[in-house]
């Protein structure tokens, strides 16, 4: 759909101490079930109480100053907690960087794009700007995750990915989000060509960031109801996405690189949008 209007620019208690010893192996994930791993994802995963939490390993002698409000959810919420040493916990886990506490979790569920869209218009209606954030093939989980952190936090209303080539919901992704997984609504889509013509028919503008782009960033109206696409690692933007964008913006760089990474280039964006309509 081809927009006609101009335009929009402007110029350490113990944590553990009651928690028994019990010579009960961690489950291993079954189907339809995530792994996730590290204090603040699953902290956040009790708090939410979005996903049913089927067991929760911790290290023996992890000592978190959050540990304790951990151990209290997940007695409030009857999920069972088990101790084991913190070898078979990295080994169940595939890695050594879990903060002494692992949780077998229901998977993570994708929305659907057509829910996501019509809550747009919804919010549209009631007065209120929504702002979108679209990640044209992102690969690195590490990146996803912090992205994820960094929209729920500056308050976007949706997360869309691509089907394929693309990463998804993993576990990494949900140790790096830091337990924004469980409040970020995300929706996989086919085609972000299509989802382009989607959003500009609801009458919301649309964006990509691109280092070659005509438009700072810091010009573009963000009170707007907009959506903001970015590219993947290496290739940026696919063609088709370009091409269809209302307009591309940059963020200036001054050092010797042309460039920042997705993850950071993404908070740069959603906090001028933040910062404009604050």
């Amino acid at each position: 759909m081809k927009k006609t209007k101009a335009l929009p620019f402007r110029g350490s208690p113990k944590a553990d101490g009651a928690l028994q010893r019990q010579d009960v192996k961690p489950l291993p994930v079954k189907a339809g079930s995530d792994q996730i791993y590290g204090l603040i994802p699953v902290l956040e995963a009790l708090r939410a109480g979005r996903r049913q939490l089927e067991q929760i390993t911790v290290a023996e002698g992890a000592r978190h100053e959050r540990m304790r409000e951990l151990l209290e959810k997940a007695r409030q919420a009857r999920v069972p907690v088990h101790r084991v040493p913190r070898s078979v916990l990295a080994r169940s886990a595939g890695s050594a960087h879990t903060q002494g506490v692992v949780a077998r979790i229901s998977a993570a569920r994708y929305r659907e794009a057509e829910e996501l869209l019509d809550q747009a218009v919804a919010k549209m209606s009631q007065g209120s700007t929504p702002i979108i954030l679209a990640l044209d093939g992102l690969e690195d989980p590490h990146n996803f995750g912090a992205i994820l952190r960094t929209a729920e936090c500056a308050g976007v209303d949706a997360v869309f990915v691509p089907e394929r080539r693309a990463v998804g919901l993993t576990e990494t992704v949900a140790k790096a989000a830091a337990g924004a997984v469980e409040y970020m609504a995300v929706a996989r889509v086919p085609n972000f060509v299509r989802l382009i013509e989607q959003l500009k028919e609801r009458n919301i503008w649309v964006v990509g960031g691109a280092a070659d782009g005509a438009v700072n960033y810091t010009g573009w109206d963000w009170t707007l109801p907009t959506a903001v696409f970015l590219g993947s690692e290496g290739e940026g933007l696919h063609r088709l996405v370009r091409e269809r964008c209302d307009a591309l913006l940059r963020i200036p760089v001054v050092g010797h690189l042309d460039s920042l990474n997705v993850s950071v280039a993404a908070g740069v964006f959603l906090y001028e949008a933040l910062r404009q309509r604050s």
